[in-house]
Parts: structure tokens; C-alpha cells; sequence
């Protein structure tokens, strides 16, 4: 999505100076950036040097050399991949973020946790049971997520330390405890509960104490998400008749419906450059849609044959995350926020659903 890559064919040279290359070789064939990069291995270590110039005005804009264990090799490229990117853009890319979901490979919904492109996959829960909604904490150290790991309760909210492996109890409150949302600032969490019987959204710190119930209608109130300035949630209500996203303002109380095309609009995902993204039903199947919170310039990004659902944004706002089973079994996609370049990036058994990324 950053560049468009020229066809070695058209190369004037494949002898290149890493320090001082004949810029003039590549302005000629229309390319605006030369990246040079080089590498040599001492035993178990790698050192690898990379040096980016801006081919029109004939300079060097960013040089790196990076030193680390070769079985670190896939990390260390990450991070000279997210400089150049900040390098060009002033803001870090996402290639060193992670991104959590849900896959019953082993017969069980059980949360795992991967690169931001599919690889390295972990698994972060064993329960055996359903687990659902994996959410980062703002810093990438926690992960709030829903389970019914206790068969006599509903579901309840979990905390889990990435770091440590230590989980806590948030809320087993009777009913269901399900769709945490972190507030930017990390000291908050909306949460869907059903403790007066009817499913609304609720405000409560990180310890579990509710600070105030926000929805109070007879529908189903869920899947919260809070905007970039904490000061507002974009959640999903049937409370017109069919699901549709609304927002709700924190300070006033004041609610909003945002979507009127599609009998049944859910996942809203709010952007770090202010644009929510939800699971769309247009033509029969979800679709992926994206539109500003004022409700104007929706966008209809994904078309095909299966559904598409669940949409997560990275932290720069440049890509959308999302499951699909367009080629059966529900796989994870990751696209532009434009929709283009769609790409698959998991190919495991059974189905990965409710993806999440890291900030």
C-alpha cells in the first residue's frame, strides 16, 4: 500500500553502491525511492545495514544497521521496515504489532495470538470452552477477552498479563459478560451486561466496579468501541428493529444512529484517523463498510461470495483486519483502509474469527 514496485526488467543496473549509488541510473526509469540493503552473518549473528534515498532530489534520507541473533532475523527486518515507514510517513508502521483471535482448531474457541501478518502463532488460552473478544490494552500488555470456561455460569470477563501469564477475574456478574472495550487511556472498559435482564452497555474500571450503566432501552445494547478521544462509543442496538450501529456521547448521554443502508449493520471498529469500520449486510451476506461518524461518505470496501465480518483497524489507521469465509472455513484478511489489497494471511483448520490488533 506504501509502494508500487518497479519490474526488475526495467533496471538500468543490478550493481548498486549501497553508499553511493548512481541515483541518475534510477530517475531515469522513473523510480522516486532507492532502497539499498546488505547483510553479513558472524555465527549466530546477523548484521544487516539499509540505506533509503530520495532519488529526486539526490539524497540519503534514512540510514540503519541493526545487529541481532539470526533466529531474530524476522524481528529484526520488522524494525527497520516500521523506520523507513516513519521515515516517509512521520508515524511508526505496523510491522512489529501482533494481532489476537479466535480459532477452534483444536475443537475449542481458544484465543491465539500472531504477527501482524498470520505468522508466529501462539496460543493464549487452554480452557477447553468458548472464548471470545479478545481485546489489546491500550499499552499491548493485557488482553481483556470473554469465556464460558465455568459450564455453570454464562459467559464472564477475563484479564490476561501478556507478560506474566497471570489472569484476573473482571466481572462474572449473572447474565452475560461479554464485548470489552478499552478506553484509550487504558483505565476503562464498556462492557455488555444483562444484569438487569436486558443486555446494555456498561462503564467500569479495571478492577470490575461499574462506574455507570450507558444504554437504557428495551433492545439488545453490544459490541462497544470507544473513538479516538475517549469521549464517545460506538455500539450495535435492534433497538429500531433490526441491528444498527448508533453512538452514544459520554459527556451528554445523547445517542445517535449512524447507519440507515442494510438490514443488519454490526462489529463497529473505530480508527485512529476517525472512521469506523462494521460488518455491513447490503446484498444477503456482510460485507465490510466503512463511514464517518457524522454518518456521511459510507463506503462499501469488500464484495465477495462469502461473508465478511468482524473489522479491526491497525493503530496507524491504514489497514482493516478481518475474518472472511469467502473460501469456505473463516479465515483472517487484512486489506487497506481503501479496500484494496485484500490478503489472506492465516491458512489453519477450522475457523479464525473476532480478530483484534495490537497497538
Amino acid at each position: 500500500a506504501y509502494f508500487s514496485v518497479i519490474e526488475k526488467a526495467a533496471f538500468l543496473t543490478n550493481e548498486v553502491n549501497p553508499q553511493n549509488p548512481r541515483l541518475q541510473d534510477w530517475s531515469a526509469i522513473g523510480a522516486d525511492l532507492l532502497i539499498v540493503g546488505r547483510y553479513r552473518t558472524i555465527r549466530k549473528s546477523i548484521q544487516i545495514e539499509v540505506r533509503v534515498f530520495d532519488v529526486y532530489w539526490a539524497k540519503q534520507i534514512m540510514g540503519k544497521r541493526a545487529l541481532g541473533e539470526l533466529k531474530q532475523l524476522r524481528f529484526i527486518i520488522h524494525r527497520i521496515d516500521n523506520e523507513i515507514i516513519k521515515t516517509l510517513t512521520g508515524a511508526p508502521g505496523i510491522f512489529t504489532t501482533k494481532i489476537a483471535f479466535v480459532s477452534n482448531i483444536t475443537g475449542h474457541k481458544e484465543i491465539y495470538i500472531s504477527d501482524y501478518d498470520g505468522f508466529n502463532i501462539k496460543q493464549i488460552t487452554f480452557y477447553k470452552s468458548i472464548t471470545l473478544f479478545p481485546r489489546f490494552s491500550p499499552d499491548g500488555k493485557k488482553l481483556l477477552y470473554s469465556t464460558y470456561k465455568s459450564k455453570s455460569t454464562g459467559p464472564v470477563l477475563y484479564l490476561k498479563n501478556l507478560e506474566t501469564g497471570a489472569e484476573k477475574l473482571i466481572s462474572a456478574r449473572n447474565g452475560i459478560n461479554i464485548g470489552g472495550s478499552w478506553s484509550p487511556d487504558g483505565k476503562s472498559i464498556a462492557v455488555t451486561l444483562s444484569i438487569r435482564g436486558n443486555p446494555d452497555i456498561y462503564l467500569m474500571d479495571t478492577n470490575g466496579k461499574i462506574l455507570k450503566r450507558l444504554t437504557r432501552y428495551w433492545g439488545i445494547d453490544s459490541n462497544p468501541c470507544f473513538s479516538p478521544d475517549g469521549k464517545k462509543i460506538v455500539f450495535v442496538s435492534n433497538r429500531s428493529g433490526s441491528p444498527q450501529i448508533y453512538i452514544h456521547d459520554l459527556e451528554t448521554g445523547n445517542e445517535e444512529r449512524l447507519t440507515f443502508e442494510g438490514r443488519y449493520n454490526s462489529d463497529p471498529a473505530w480508527s485512529s484517523r476517525n472512521r469506523i469500520a462494521y460488518a455491513c449486510m447490503l446484498d444477503g451476506n456482510f460485507d465490510i463498510c466503512t463511514i464517518n461518524p457524522d454518518g456521511t461518505d459510507m463506503k462499501r470496501l469488500t464484495d465477495s461470495p462469502g461473508n465478511d465480518e468482524a473489522p479491526c483497524w491497525s493503530p496507524d489507521g491504514r489497514y482493516i483486519l478481518f475474518t472472511s469465509n469467502r473460501t469456505g472455513r473463516y479465515q483472517l484478511y487484512i486489506m487497506t483502509a481503501n479496500g484494496e489489497n485484500q490478503t489472506r494471511i492465516t491458512s489453519l483448520r477450522g475457523d479464525q474469527t473476532s480478530p483484534c490488533w495490537s497497538p
